[in-house]
């Protein structure tokens, strides 16, 4: 028998037979408290959880889908994409640790390295975000634990090679951890490629409506799984049935969606390019744009999301631009299936080594809209920038 398509494997997992009749969807159980038959089986869970806080149906079914997904062991589910990041760097790091990254992180995951886990005795490197994998290996010392990748990485979206870096931490002891939103588990498999632990925010893609806040881990690393699936225990962390459900039904037409998004983002993406008002594009499925290569020899899909450095403006010309939009929603967040836009400029002074752009940084989300209508409404928005600029 062929190997079945990421496609067909998502929507067979609904299907397994052998269970009697059933729903297409698992059920969704909203309970805290199991009943057991008798006191002697109250904590044996080989018929299912003791208790609400374990997950039933829907979380397991969600759980097994996305570690197949991700090709892993085991999969787990926490109440965010942030906690997805946090719990493993909780599990997995002690005071006396370092941790090395790029200054490109995702916010939030920089908020919690350098505020919490510094305050306990955890340090942070932080690289250039264009730092190669030679740079991320040299940096790595003696109290090194960890190295966090993010590929493309956050705002600027400069490619990691991630195999290298991998490689070279597992023949050093050093843990590896992925934050793999952008590829959504599906256009790139982090642990197929040597990292220990591979991270999502379920919220983007896999939920993919904009209706539900969770994010998953992932790993193949017994000594990883046990320390994790320890922190989440200890923690109390749990996500409700009806957001497992809600992230199952999304995760079903995942392949769908991400495929034809970034169909759509391709086009917006040639034709933002070929503006004067427009610098650059920032998205590595673009041919000239920064990271192609990489993206091109280890990915085969893409996100929907991208940046544009603009020639020029200032933040009254980056909030025109997002003013004069219809379309486009002003919102933090993407991977669903509406086309959203942020002005960025501001999260560059957040950086050690801040990138230098010729203009205004702007991030762009293309949703399930047809690509004709948001590029019309991308030109209103630049005819707004332009204007703005003649302003005195």
């Amino acid at each position: 028998m062929s190997p079945l398509s990421d496609r067909t494997r998502l929507i067979a997992a609904a299907t397994r037979r052998g269970q009697g009749r059933r729903g297409v969807n698992p059920p969704i159980e909203r309970a805290s408290t199991m009943l057991s038959d008798s006191a002697a089986v109250m904590g044996d869970e080989t018929d299912g959880p003791t208790y609400g806080l374990s997950g039933a149906s829907a979380a397991r079914d969600l759980r097994r889908a996305l570690a197949d997904l991700e090709g892993a062991k085991d999969a787990f589910l926490v109440p965010s994409g942030l906690a997805a990041v946090t719990v493993p760097l909780l599990a997995l790091l002690r005071p006396g640790d370092e941790v090395i990254t790029t200054d490109a992180v995702y916010g939030p995951t920089r908020r919690f390295l350098s505020r919490y886990q510094s305050a306990r005795g955890v340090t942070t490197r932080f690289l250039p975000a264009d730092a190669d994998a030679q740079a991320v290996l040299a940096a790595i010392g003696e109290r090194t634990r960890l190295v966090l990748m993010e590929s493309p990485v956050s705002l600027t979206f400069e490619m990691v090679d991630v195999a290298a870096v991998a490689r070279a931490c597992r023949a050093r002891g050093v843990l590896t951890v992925v934050d793999n939103t952008w590829a959504a588990g599906l256009a790139y498999r982090p642990l197929a490629h040597g990292v220990d632990v591979s991270v999502q925010a379920v919220t983007k893609y896999v939920g993919g409506h904009s209706d539900v806040l969770m994010g998953s881990i992932a790993s193949n690393n017994p000594a990883c799984l046990r320390a994790i699936g320890d922190a989440i225990e200890d923690l109390g962390w749990h996500v409700s049935p009806d957001d497992a459900w809600l992230a199952l039904r999304g995760l079903r037409t995942l392949p769908l969606r991400y495929a034809e998004q970034a169909r759509s983002a391709l086009i917006v993406a040639e034709w933002l390019h070929a503006r004067p008002e427009v610098s650059r594009v920032l998205y590595p499925p673009l041919p000239g744009s920064i990271g192609h290569d990489l993206w091109r020899r280890d990915f085969t899909g893409a996100a929907s999301l991208m940046g544009i450095v603009m020639k020029g403006g200032d933040k009254a010309a980056g909030e025109a631009f997002l003013n004069a939009l219809t379309l486009f929603g002003l919102g933090y967040s993407w991977g669903g299936f509406e086309s959203l836009i942020t002005h960025e400029t501001h999260q560059m002074a957040y950086r050690h080594h801040p990138p230098v752009l010729e203009g205004e940084l702007i991030r762009l989300h293309v949703g399930l809209e047809d690509p004709a209508d948001l590029v019309a409404d991308l030109e209103q928005g630049l005819a707004a920038f332009t204007a703005a600029l003649t302003v005195p």
